[in-house]
């Protein structure tokens, strides 16, 4: 369990941290936010992406951070409750200096390159297969083993059945077990039938003395029968596909 849930969690880890689409404006993925036509990359011209948050203060700003930003190149691509994200074109070589002076103004320039971009979205085409079929291998092993584990659970009810009937009853062994299956509403009653139908097994059960105690027994929980409670609310779970 622990190598077939390791392997499942590694591959879901990687893609969750390729393909973030949750975080804020300044950690989150851009694919289908950025698209080629979008950049402006030459050998002598390229395009920053900007984390703005106010964009007022940005419009009035940007073309000042250097003498080589294209005017009226500012582009905006996608915002959210926080920002939004810009587009400009400058020149290669005032790329160091503007963004020294974004980050003085509190802009931040997301590093951006659509050629890693392509080949980030080719990694998570990849892990998102892996994870499909790790979760599958997973689900199958788990389904395999709870089967056997709760057949082994039940084993061990009967046999405690058993034991504590021949220490409440004593020999010979003239006993005879069985599921129930009830729901919630109808436990109740069907408890109290039972106790009706057994009291004369061991009379004691139908006092209401709550003074009486038997060692080791809860007055509450003690009847002329005995009975363990077995949950099944594990199997009730509804098998959802992963996200």
């Amino acid at each position: 369990l622990r190598s077939r849930s390791a392997a499942y969690g590694g591959v879901k880890a990687s893609l969750q941290s390729l393909d973030n689409q949750n975080g804020n404006l300044q950690t989150r993925s851009l694919n289908g936010i950025v698209s080629k036509d979008d950049l402006v990359v030459s050998e002598y011209l390229t395009t920053l992406l900007v984390v703005v948050s106010s964009y007022l203060q940005w419009e009035r700003s940007y073309e000042s951070f250097s003498v080589f930003v294209v005017p009226r190149s500012s582009r905006k691509l996608t915002e959210d409750r926080e920002g939004a994200i810009f587009a400009v074109t400058l020149f290669k070589r005032a790329v160091c200096d503007f963004k020294a002076k974004a980050l003085q103004s509190k802009f931040v320039v997301r590093e951006y390159s659509f050629d890693v971009e392509e080949k980030k979205q080719l990694e998570i085409v990849k892990l998102s297969v892996q994870k499909k079929e790790q979760h599958g291998i997973l689900v199958r092993w788990l389904k395999v083993n709870l089967t056997q584990l709760f057949m082994a659970w039940i084993h061990l009810k009967a046999l405690r059945v058993f034991v504590e009937s021949v220490l409440r009853y004593g020999l010979p062994v003239n006993y005879q077990a069985f599921l129930l299956e009830t729901d919630r509403k109808r436990s109740k009653k069907l408890k109290e039938e039972l106790n009706s139908l057994f009291v004369h097994l061991d009379p004691t059960a139908s006092t209401k003395d709550v003074s009486y105690d038997i060692p080791g027994l809860c007055q509450q929980d003690y009847s002329s029968y005995i009975c363990f409670h077995i949950s099944t609310s594990v199997l009730e779970i509804s098998e959802k596909p992963d996200t």
